[in-house]
């Protein structure tokens, strides 16, 4: 074959094989040499299920080194979506039993609470509170068109992180 190439005669031979006289010669040289193969259709799934084992995985995020951004996104959404259940908990958990989830008797079941737990549970509280409802104006900041550049996104994450602790503090005591 090299020897065709280097004499430029490969294009020539291929022409001379695949001309219509040549009929049985072209359907030696195009025969494929692919067999199949009937399967059943269950064999499928199993093929399938071979092919993603030996794909390649897309970059996940633990690859990536943690920036305030995507960070404070997601804490967003954490802490959203822990207040909601905490919040919808306590409603339900009143509406099944409203004498013992009132006011009288969760203020009593919080006074008898020895002094650190009770710290311990208002910074776990207002931790994600604090922070969630700052990144809640930051977000409404972003709406209006404000602090929509790299520094200024920069900016006004360390401004809610500064905050969420200055209001975790403030609530605590």
């Amino acid at each position: 074959m090299f020897s065709t190439r280097a004499v430029g005669l490969g294009p020539a031979l291929r022409q001379a094989a695949l001309r219509p006289r040549n009929v049985a010669l072209r359907n030696v040289i195009l025969r494929r040499t692919i067999q199949t193969e009937s399967l059943p259709p269950t064999a499928a799934e199993q093929i399938l299920n071979q092919q993603r084992l030996r794909r390649p995985s897309s970059p996940h995020f633990t690859i990536y080194q943690p920036q305030l951004t995507w960070v404070a996104s997601i804490a967003n959404r954490m802490t959203g979506a822990a207040l909601s259940v905490l919040l919808y908990g306590y409603a339900l958990a009143y509406l099944v039993a409203p004498t013992t989830f009132d006011s009288t008797h969760v203020v009593e079941f919080i006074a008898g609470l020895p002094d650190a737990v009770k710290y311990a549970g208002k910074v776990v509280l207002a931790a994600p509170f604090a922070f969630h409802s700052f990144n809640g104006l930051r977000h409404l900041g972003w709406d209006v068109g404000r602090f929509l550049t790299i520094k200024g996104v920069y900016a006004s994450g360390y401004a809610v992180l500064g905050a969420t602790a200055v209001g975790t503090v403030a609530l605590v005591l």
